[in-house]
C-alpha cells in the first residue's frame, strides 16, 4: 500500500512519475520540483519538449528564479527530449551504452564536481516515447535510469500525458518503474 511522504529525500533513490492532464500543471509541478532544490543549492536539469519548456521556464521565473542567471551558472540545464532521445535510441529502442554516455555528462556537467549534489531532473523522454506508441521502449528508458541512479546521484520526476493511458492499461507498469507517483498537489506517494 502506497505511503505518503512529504517531499523527496535527497539521498536515496527517488525516481517519481506525475501524469499530467495539462501543460500548464505540468510546468507548475516541475518548476515547484526543481525550485525546491535550486533552494536547496541543488542543480536542475529539464528534458523537455519545446511545447513544455517555455511554461516551465515561466512557472520558475514567476517564482522569483533567474533563469538566465542559473543557466549561465550551469545550476539549470534545459535540453530538448526529441534531441536527447536521438542520441541513444537504435532501431526504436534506448540502448544502454549509448543512453549512459548521453546522459552521465550530462548529470555530472550539472554537478560541476560537488559530490555532494543531488542532481532534480525532470525528463519527458517517457512520455514522448509512449505518445508514438513506443510502449516497449519507454518501460525500457525507465529501466535505464532506474540503473543510472546505481551510479549517480539524482531525484527523477517523469511526466505522462493522461490522454495517453487512456487507450492502454499500461498504468501499473509504469508505476511499478517509479518509487513514488506525484499528486496535483505535489504530494509524492511511495510505490512499494
Amino acid at each position: 500500500m502506497p505511503t505518503q511522504n512529504a517531499a523527496p529525500k535527497e539521498s536515496g533513490h527517488f525516481h517519481a512519475v506525475r501524469f499530467y492532464q495539462d501543460r500548464d500543471s505540468l510546468a507548475k509541478l516541475v518548476a515547484e520540483f526543481v525550485g525546491e532544490g535550486f533552494a536547496a543549492g541543488l542543480p536542475g536539469l529539464v528534458i523537455a519538449t519545446q511545447e513544455h519548456h517555455g511554461a516551465i521556464v515561466n512557472h520558475l521565473r514567476n517564482r522569483a528564479f533567474d533563469v538566465d542567471q542559473l543557466e549561465a551558472r550551469g545550476d539549470l540545464i534545459l535540453l530538448d527530449a526529441h534531441n536527447v532521445l536521438s542520441q541513444f535510441m537504435v532501431d526504436g529502442v534506448p540502448e544502454a551504452a549509448l543512453f549512459r554516455r548521453a546522459m552521465t555528462p550530462v548529470i555530472e556537467r550539472a554537478c560541476r564536481g560537488r559530490t555532494d549534489r543531488v542532481v532534480r531532473a525532470y525528463g519527458e523522454m517517457v512520455d514522448v516515447l509512449w505518445k508514438d506508441g513506443q510502449t516497449v521502449a519507454a518501460t525500457r528508458l525507465e529501466t535505464l535510469w532506474n540503473q543510472l541512479a546505481l551510479t549517480h546521484a539524482f531525484s527523477l520526476l517523469c511526466g505522462y500525458s493522461m490522454g495517453n493511458f487512456y487507450k492502454d492499461a499500461a498504468h501499473e507498469e509504469i508505476c511499478s518503474h517509479h518509487t513514488h507517483i506525484l499528486s496535483d498537489g505535489g504530494q509524492a506517494v511511495t510505490v512499494n
